[in-house]
């Protein structure tokens, strides 16, 4: 058995720092020494399971010592780890362990029989899984992380030891998370954001500070978390740092240890964005993009001096990292141009699990035109991007969010991207509604801040200061609720769609106020 140099570097540090802390849990510091003791209870649980050639085992993602701990052991014993979200519903939950061919799924707080996705093991055995849809070498798949489901069930994405080796190696270098950083853990434990800020933080000699679930939404104790633990590096979604400021406005608090803040996973609101340098005076400020299935690829360096003013940019390529934009007609845009985004990464899973080999999917060959030496496997994200002529890609919506409203190609991102970037939005989707006449019509669904009183007629001015009128929403639907999230914390449009099409008004949660 090959131990992993996640594992083994974890257990470097805590042979030479068993007294550094390693996690911080609320009011629980548990030190290195004390995390080695943790991966050895859990250990001995593992030696009592029925596996057998390199099977993965389920950790329901509960974000707690214990489960970090029980990760740790599986990588000590060369096993994937399957990492679904903690709150799945039983049927989903069984659906993907049986695709991942998991027959145990084993609880971090070993309790005894509970709810799906607190089952206690051994499991009972699924049915048999289908093939995955790339080879993986026996023992080489460390991680198999989940989709977000927006559009159906999740989908399982294996990354090999080797891959998030390589991206904890980068991350712990361009974010300093070796001994002494203090690393925020904003996302839920199944998240591929995690990979930066807790699994290359503890591949590093740094301290993780565990933000409780619980308190994700209160920027009063986000910003306590900070401000108490002196933390370093902050990565989150754009909410997280909204959640920040709102705290952080009229108290005169600033947050003076951060020296890098990273938003990723979401649109960046401009205003938003023009709080952080007070909020946090002594921080470099950050936009990360990737995708579950390519990890981080790209990196953008905001000058607080020159915030842009509109959404900001993806940057350029991590060092390895292949980027290939693709024309309408399918050929390579050297130079300056528009398409869709195709990457190569170091850090980037082979293909999906349980999927059909011969099925067409996002992960495909090397496009015709690239010059020899290039990767031969690349990732379609479906993101549409424009390069400009200093190599920067900015994003300008996605290809499956693209439809004719009356004749006109509309992307619904982009008419997200415009609601989103007014004062009183909190949280916006867009969704396209066929109808017989107009091909589609446009849905939006928005969430307004506490006290906000802009209503449809002010949302549709601000829209068409913005948008041609074809991308003018047909309807707002105005909600004082958060918009139904996916497990991993996308908006669920599929539940926004059920929604949509309930007549009964007491099913939803939202006011349909027709554009006027």
């Amino acid at each position: 058995m090959k131990l992993t140099q996640l594992w083994t570097s974890f257990a470097r540090q805590a042979d030479a720092r068993p007294g550094a802390t390693a996690l911080v849990a609320g009011s629980r510091h548990v030190s290195y020494g004390e995390l080695a003791g943790l991966v050895a209870d859990a250990s001995v649980r593992l030696d009592r399971l029925d596996t057998a050639g390199g099977e993965p085992v389920g950790v329901p993602a509960t974000k707690t010592p214990e489960t970090i701990a029980l990760v740790l052991a599986l990588l000590r014993a060369g096993l994937p780890v399957v990492l679904p979200s903690a709150t799945l519903p039983g049927a989903t939950l069984q659906r993907l362990l049986a695709r991942a061919g998991c027959r145990h799924l084993v609880p971090a707080d070993d309790a005894g029989p509970a709810r799906a996705g607190a089952v206690p093991a051994p499991a009972p055995a699924p049915a048999p899984a289908p093939a995955p849809a790339a080879p993986h070498a026996p023992g080489s798949v460390a991680f198999v992380l989940t989709t977000s489901g927006s559009t159906g069930v999740p989908k399982l994405v294996p990354l090999t030891a080797g891959a998030v080796e390589r991206f904890a190696d980068w991350a712990a270098a361009r974010f300093e998370l070796g001994p002494g950083a203090a690393v925020l853990n904003y996302a839920p434990l199944n998240f591929d954001l995690c990979f930066l800020d807790v699994w290359a933080t503890l591949h590093h000699g740094g301290r993780v500070v565990l933000v409780d679930p619980a308190a994700a939404t209160d920027g009063r104790r986000l910003l306590d978390t900070i401000d108490d633990n002196a933390v370093t590096v902050v990565q989150a979604v754009p909410m997280a740092h909204q959640l920040l400021a709102d705290a952080a406005d009229g108290t005169g608090r600033r947050l003076t240890s951060v020296r890098h803040t990273l938003f990723t996973g979401d649109h960046m609101p401009a205003r938003c964005l023009a709080r952080l340098p007070e909020v946090l005076p002594h921080s470099r400020l950050y936009n990360l993009y990737g995708c579950t299935e390519t990890n981080d690829s790209f990196l953008y360096e905001v000058d607080p001096g020159a915030l842009p003013g509109g959404p900001v940019p993806l940057g350029t390529p991590l060092p390895g990292v292949e980027a290939v934009v693709l024309g309408e007609d399918g050929g390579v845009v050297t130079g300056p141009g528009r398409g869709e985004l195709i990457v190569a990464t170091p850090f980037q899973s082979a293909g999906y699990l349980g999927a059909d080999p011969a099925a067409d999917g996002p992960f495909t060959g090397a496009p015709a035109g690239l010059p020899a030496g290039s990767p031969g496997r690349f990732y379609r994200t479906g993101d549409i991007v424009r390069r400009d002529q200093d190599g920067v890609l900015h994003l300008e919506g996605r290809n499956d969010f693209q439809v004719k409203v009356r004749g006109t190609r509309v992307n619904t991102a982009a008419v997200e991207q415009v609601l989103l970037d007014h004062d009183d939005v909190t949280e916006a989707a867009v969704l396209a509604v066929p109808d017989p006449v107009a091909g589609h019509l446009l849905h939006a669904v928005v969430r307004r801040g506490p006290g906000a009183v802009t209503g449809t007629l002010g949302l549709r001015r601000h829209c068409a200061l913005y948008l041609p009128t074809a991308a003018i929403p047909a309807v707002f639907r105005l909600s004082e609720a958060p918009l139904p999230r996916t497990s991993t914390g996308k908006v669920d449009r599929q539940s926004l769609g059920e929604t949509l099409r309930s007549p009964r008004p007491e099913a939803r949660a939202v006011r349909k106020e027709p554009a006027r």
